[in-house]
């Protein structure tokens, strides 16, 4: 029996994937006068903030370039920041099905929590996992197990969703059911070699799993 929901936030409930790809393009188009692809910045959605730098860049400037990256993000992130159609409908579902519900994410939990205040979300969150939270990050199963633990369900209760393999990976490593969703920004071929134990086109469609 599901007793709760471990969420990814960006790409999964809050739709800021434009404001994620112009991040990290102008950061490395500015600082690096490199221009990434669409598919290859794509792939950096859901991995710790510091990994994408680290392929381009030498070690004593990721951190220079997290900063950038981190400042044009947030500067902007207040205006391209909401969540995707029926999300608060599904959660408020959820909610009164007596679902407890996670979030799981790699965001900064300052930028995480404001991200699902603007969205309107953050009061239907029984707990929030950020990367502060776990010495280890996705796709390790960390900060799926620590989710379950706080809800006080096991693994096997739980189903941890997600847009990226980085999401999925967490949640089979933590021993969670996972589902993905059809509407991600990153090429849908890459998430279904994760394979999933279910797919969703839109958010509303996690009520029929549970």
């Amino acid at each position: 029996m599901i007793k709760a929901l471990l969420f990814d936030l960006d790409g999964t409930l809050l739709d800021t994937n434009e404001l994620i790809y112009n991040s990290f393009y102008r950061t490395f188009k500015d600082n690096l006068n490199i221009e990434l692809g669409k598919a290859e910045i794509a792939d950096f959605f859901g991995r710790p903030l510091g990994e994408p730098f680290r392929k381009h860049a030498k070690e004593e400037d990721v951190e220079r370039l997290v900063a950038y990256y981190r400042k044009y993000n947030e500067d902007l992130h207040d205006n391209m920041c909401h969540a995707f159609e029926g999300v608060k409908e599904v959660l408020e579902a959820l909610k009164e099905k007596g679902i407890k519900l996670a979030i799981v994410t790699s965001k900064r939990a300052e930028l995480a929590i404001r991200g699902m205040k603007i969205a309107g979300i953050y009061d239907y969150m029984d707990v929030i996992i950020t990367p502060e939270s776990t010495k280890l990050h996705k796709p390790n199963g960390e900060p799926a197990l620590k989710a379950c633990s706080e809800l006080g369900v096991s693994p096997s209760e739980a189903i941890m969703v997600g847009d990226s393999i980085y999401d999925i990976y967490c949640g089979k490593n933590a021993g969670c059911k996972t589902c993905g969703v059809n509407y991600t920004f990153i090429d849908l071929k890459v998430l279904k070699e994760s394979k999933p134990d279910y797919f969703i086109d839109k958010p509303i469609d996690l009520l029929k799993l549970i």
